[in-house]
């Protein structure tokens, strides 16, 4: 692994991931675990691995990642958002590609706060006309 690397932030909900990637072999290893580990779903995995297999450039590349916050998916897409910034500094020829799949915006939708007077964020109590 070589010591020069590109830096990407990805977000989703409350999921912060930093990324870097090095040339290497394919590693992706998500703070300090086989990201195969860290996220023992398929389906999480198979996010993770979107931007590098889109461009493919999967086993050319390490990445390793920090991230907090959040629940497995969400932590899952903002690793998927991270990489593909730093995929973006790596390549600007990329962004076309990035941006066509959806991997550049940031899916910017929250849990939305509970209301006073309410039993969520939109559900009512119930109510009884007799």
């Amino acid at each position: 692994m070589s010591t020069a690397f590109h830096y990407g932030t990805g977000r989703r909900k409350t999921a912060t991931a930093r990324t870097r990637i090095y040339t290497g072999t394919g590693n992706i290893v998500v703070n300090g675990r086989p990201y195969q580990e860290y996220f023992n779903r398929k389906t999480l995995q198979m996010v993770v691995n979107q931007p590098l297999k889109l461009v493919s450039l999967d086993d050319k590349l390490d990445v390793h990642v920090n991230v907090c916050g959040g629940g497995n998916a969400g932590q899952a897409e903002a690793v998927r958002h991270g990489i593909s910034r730093a995929l973006l500094l790596l390549d600007p020829g990329l962004r076309s590609v990035l941006k066509k799949a959806g991997f550049l915006t940031r899916d910017s939708r929250k849990k939305e706060r509970k209301k006073y007077g309410l039993r969520a964020a939109r559900a009512r109590y119930q109510y009884s006309k007799r």
